[in-house]
């Protein structure tokens, strides 16, 4: 009997042998940028159809680019939600105060202040845009790079700063990683560090939502690399089984923390594209435009509402930056991929369009974002106030034990005297006062 080990060729057999595929980026540090297979299409050139229509009827949707903002910064064709100047100035406004805000962070981290930052330069229009298109109590599900969605519904700064340094004023009491916020009065669910757990509970949201004939939707983020996990599939599953009222935003920004979007399927097909399978409404839509990602998100949001079902939507975009502080993205991708981004920068394009249809001006510009980097400056000392990483203020000790049984049961009664006993033995006259 052959050997399995040995390739089919020496073994007799005439079947040709198998080879695996493993997918390989379009260029590795040191490469000339190759974005040559990237199809933006024209703005303005993908229809719109009405929030009833069947899935399988707006396939080709899953395949294109929802794109509003042309090469001209202006708005073309029937996906423009034609907002106002006000509108597009507090938009513009909110994303600014999240790159401001990404800055000092990423800075504090740097310092020592906290041990962990994700920024999400690049990406804030798959955030905010879209934020601003739901209801501002609809149910929010989102993964570690939106914070811009908690920015625009108006969450504090200094309560977001608190919890990344994990002082005395965090309201999650040191008990989540930083940047992993939440907050049930902006009815922001909690983030977890577990990859696509959201996306489930979106839908068991939305599910909720709709046996208690309530009128709030709920909305999930993920990147395009989580779409691989099981919970994501399970989500999908569910949401079209039940017709769940929900929204599940894929982002796409091209990279996980080291490995491209190939190893999550997209050499194959697009990530929009797996809504078909399951029966959902697909839309693939250009994530550095924000007013096709705005357009986007109000569309399914108004078909949900409307018990049309769920819809799945790519945003295609590109992470500018590292994944995350403890990334170094130099070792896995072209330096140069940020600049020839076919798509630009989703601020910068924003802006421009304010100021083709005569509604902002550099200066303008440069005055908010003075403004914003000023603001988030004085909160961030504010902050520091109730301490930072390693510093000493935090909360209670006992507070360990707190906030997850109505009354302590008795082997957590246990440790928390042995835990206060063992204290009192290492530190008899007592720990600075927090």
């Amino acid at each position: 009997m052959a050997d399995p080990a040995e390739p089919n060729s020496k073994s007799g057999d005439n079947r040709p042998a198998l080879a695996l595929h493993v997918p390989e980026p379009r260029s590795r540090p040191g490469d000339p940028v190759n974005f040559k297979d990237v199809d933006v299409g024209e703005a303005g050139a993908q229809p719109r159809p009405d929030e009833s229509t069947k899935p399988e009827d707006m396939k080709d949707l899953a395949y294109g680019l929802v794109r509003v903002l042309g090469d001209d910064d202006k708005a073309h064709g029937p996906w423009d939600p034609k907002l106002d100047p006000e509108t597009l100035r507090t938009m513009l406004g909110h994303m600014a105060m999240v790159r401001a805000f990404d800055e000092r962070m990423f800075r504090g981290q740097r310092q020592g202040k906290t041990s962990f930052y994700m920024k999400c330069t690049g990406e804030e229009a798959t955030s905010v845009s879209a934020s601003m298109a739901l209801a501002s109590d609809d149910m929010v599900f989102p993964s570690y790079r939106q914070q811009g969605i908690l920015i625009a519904r108006g969450y504090p700064l200094i309560e977001m700063i608190n919890q990344i340094y994990s002082n005395k004023g965090d309201k999650l009491k040191g008990r989540q990683l930083p940047i992993m916020y939440s907050s049930r009065e902006h009815s922001f669910f909690s983030i977890s560090g577990n990859l696509a757990t959201q996306t489930p509970q979106a839908v068991g949201w939305a599910m909720a939502s709709a046996i208690k004939g309530d009128s709030r939707i709920a909305a999930t983020w993920v990147g395009e690399g989580s779409t691989a996990e099981g919970d994501f599939h399970s989500a999908c599953t569910f949401a079209a089984v039940y017709n769940a009222p929900v929204i599940l935003n894929v982002i796409n920004n091209q990279w996980a923390i080291s490995s491209f979007s190939g190893f999550a399927g997209s050499e194959r097909t697009t990530f929009a594209a797996r809504a078909l399978g399951y029966g959902l409404a697909g839309l693939r839509v250009d994530g550095n435009d924000a007013l096709a990602c705005y357009a986007a998100q109000r569309w399914a949001a108004n078909r949900a509402r409307a018990n049309q079902g769920p819809t799945l939507i790519e945003y295609f975009t590109y992470r500018a930056e590292g994944h995350s502080t403890s990334d170094d993205p130099s070792g896995y991708r072209s330096a140069q991929e940020r600049e020839e981004w076919p798509l630009g920068d989703p601020v910068m394009r924003l802006k421009n369009h304010l100021i083709a249809i005569g509604e902002w001006d550099e200066d303008r510009q440069a005055a908010m974002d003075k403004k914003c980097a000023e603001e988030v400056k004085a909160t961030t000392k504010e902050a520091e106030k109730n301490g930072i990483l390693g510093h000493g203020l935090h909360h209670p000790f006992h507070t360990m034990f707190e906030d997850v049984f109505e009354e302590l049961p008795w082997h957590l009664k246990e440790q928390a005297a042995q835990a206060a006993h063992e204290r009192e033995t290492k530190w008899p006259e007592g720990r600075p006062k927090q």
